[in-house]
Order: C-alpha cells, then sequence, then structure tokens
C-alpha cells in the first residue's frame, strides 16, 4: 500500500494551524507561529539527481489544458524572465544543504493520455496508485495523475486538492496526483483564482493563463512536488504527524506573497495587458502563480516576490 499525504489545502491543516476556513485556504502563519514550526529531518532519503515527470492525463483536458501543466514542469530547469519557476524551485535548497546534498533537477518525461476514464469516473485512493503506475517505475521518475473535473476521487474537495506518496517494492517510485477542480470545489483548490466558500470573502483574482481550473492545479502541483522532493518516503524533512505532516509548502498555505493574510494571497505581480495575478514566470511566456514555501534556516514563510 502506498503512503499518501496531504496537499496544500488540507483540511487538517486548517484545523490545526487556524480556524480559517478550508475554502479559502488564506493562511499567514503569524511570526509566533513560524517560531513553533521547526522542521524536522527524519533521516529518509531525499529526491536527488535527475527525475523525469511523468504527466498521466485522466479524463478529457484540452490540448491547451496541457500545454499549460507541461510548460510548467519544463520551466523548472529553464532560463525565463525572473521571478522565474526555476528561481522558486531552488528554494529548496535550502532543505538539501542541510544534508549536504542538491536539489534534483525535474525535466519533462513521458505524457499518457487515458481520455475514456479506463477505471471509470469515481475512483480510490488505490485506483490513483494503479493509474501512477502506468508511467516508468524506474526509480527515477516521478509519476503526475491529473484527473479531470468531471472524475470524483476519495478524499477530493472534502479533504485535500491531491496527495503525493511512493510505490512500494525493490525500488521506490514518487508520484503524484492533482484533480482539476473548477467544477467540484474550485472555492478551496482554485482560490486565490475563485471566491471561497467560507471566511473572509474578496473579489477572485484573474487567472494568468486563462483558466480557473488548470491554474489552480498548477498551484497544488507545485506545492505536492515540493513534498514529494523533500519527503519523497515519509521520512524526511516535516513537521508534526507523519499521517498529516506540514511539509515545505502545505506549512505556508494561502501565502503567494509578501503582505498576505486571511483572504489576501500577498502582494502580486498584475500582467498589464490580462489583469492576471502571477509571481512566477515560464518558458513561452507562461505566467505562473507559485505557493511559498517554508525556509528553514529561517522557520519563516518565502516568497518569489
Amino acid at each position: 500500500m502506498a503512503s499518501i499525504f496531504s496537499s496544500t489545502l488540507l483540511f487538517n491543516i486548517f484545523l490545526m494551524l487556524s480556524l480559517l476556513h478550508l475554502s479559502s485556504a488564506a493562511r499567514k502563519i503569524a511570526d509566533s507561529d513560524q517560531q513553533q514550526l521547526q522542521f524536522q529531518y527524519h533521516k529518509g532519503p531525499l529526491l536527488t539527481g535527475k527525475f523525469s515527470i511523468n504527466l498521466i492525463w485522466y479524463g478529457q483536458f484540452k490540448p491547451s489544458q496541457r500545454a499549460i501543466v507541461s510548460d510548467f514542469i519544463t520551466s523548472f530547469s529553464a532560463a525565463a524572465a525572473k521571478p522565474s519557476v526555476a528561481t522558486w524551485w531552488k528554494t529548496t535548497d535550502k532543505y538539501y544543504r542541510l544534508i549536504k546534498s542538491s536539489t534534483p533537477t525535474f525535466t519533462l518525461g513521458t505524457q499518457i493520455l487515458d481520455e475514456n476514464c479506463s477505471l471509470g469516473k469515481s475512483i480510490t485512493e488505490k485506483q490513483i496508485v494503479q493509474l501512477a503506475s502506468k508511467g516508468a517505475q524506474n526509480g527515477a521518475v516521478v509519476n503526475v495523475v491529473l484527473t479531470s473535473a468531471d472524475v470524483a476521487v476519495e478524499g477530493f474537495c472534502s479533504s485535500r486538492c491531491g496527495t503525493h506518496g511512493s510505490t512500494v517494492g525493490a525500488r521506490k517510485s514518487a508520484y503524484v496526483w492533482v484533480g482539476n477542480s473548477e467544477t467540484q470545489c474550485p472555492g478551496q483548490c482554485a482560490w486565490p483564482f475563485h471566491q471561497p466558500m467560507y471566511g473572509p470573502q474578496s473579489p477572485p483574482l484573474v487567472a494568468p493563463n486563462n483558466d480557473v481550473g488548470l491554474d489552480g492545479m498548477v498551484i497544488n502541483l507545485a506545492s505536492l512536488l515540493a513534498g514529494t522532493a523533500t519527503n519523497p518516503f515519509g521520512n524526511g524533512f516535516f513537521q508534526g504527524p507523519k499521517e498529516a505532516p506540514l511539509e515545505a509548502a502545505s506549512a505556508c498555505p494561502g501565502i503567494y506573497g509578501k503582505g498576505a493574510y486571511p483572504g489576501f494571497p500577498g502582494t502580486l505581480l498584475v500582467d498589464p495587458t490580462s489583469g492576471a495575478s502571477y509571481n512566477a514566470n515560464g518558458i513561452n511566456g507562461r505566467k505562473y502563480l507559485l505557493p511559498a514555501l517554508f525556509d528553514p534556516a529561517t522557520s519563516a514563510c518565502s516568497t518569489l516576490v
């Protein structure tokens, strides 16, 4: 059985860190909270070296939607205007320095389409692992399962927007799952591009790729890839219980720019033409909104802008 961890908008995180709403994920860690957050290294391996990110598309996605995510993955190791996706990823270096190692290099691998939903449109956690196994299992990969807006996944929206874990066997492989929340729970998993269901209400921001569901998926995918790198097998860097750990990004829910507070994601960059909000540039002129990462050196959330 694969070990499955929580995503950035976990219900449990919000219960532990605040009494704020799950839906907005608008949580600014106060100075006193940050002092209490002391990440521990649990002596397990982190991801190091070169890794291919295989994308397994489950359900119907337009080519333009797939390009949003594939360009994001390619941006991890590609040059772009700053602040960039690659700059954001470099923040994880601080975890690796603590154990005298180096951050993994992510490149785009194979893309697999399962447009007819071979396992049906209501799937379980075990079936997510089954879908992840469609990708290579050689250890130097992270298989990412992306489910479409009309696919229901066990626990989706009620407690998580995605998960990450690892397969069992002689050579463990990491995997990630993220769902498209556009029609099911955009107020939970695509904030701040959709008005939250509960808590402080503010107008939604314009999504940088003009797709609320996919731009929300990028936020959650970024969070889970940071957790996958620094805590791939449940014994890396995290705070709190192993079953519901606070990881590099999930320790900073709702924080995307400086000055963030509940209901406000922080001060962001705004595209003068589209009016879209973002904090990172990618390849092909892409713009993305990426979560703050917890800095183990300062015990504070670090933002790109």
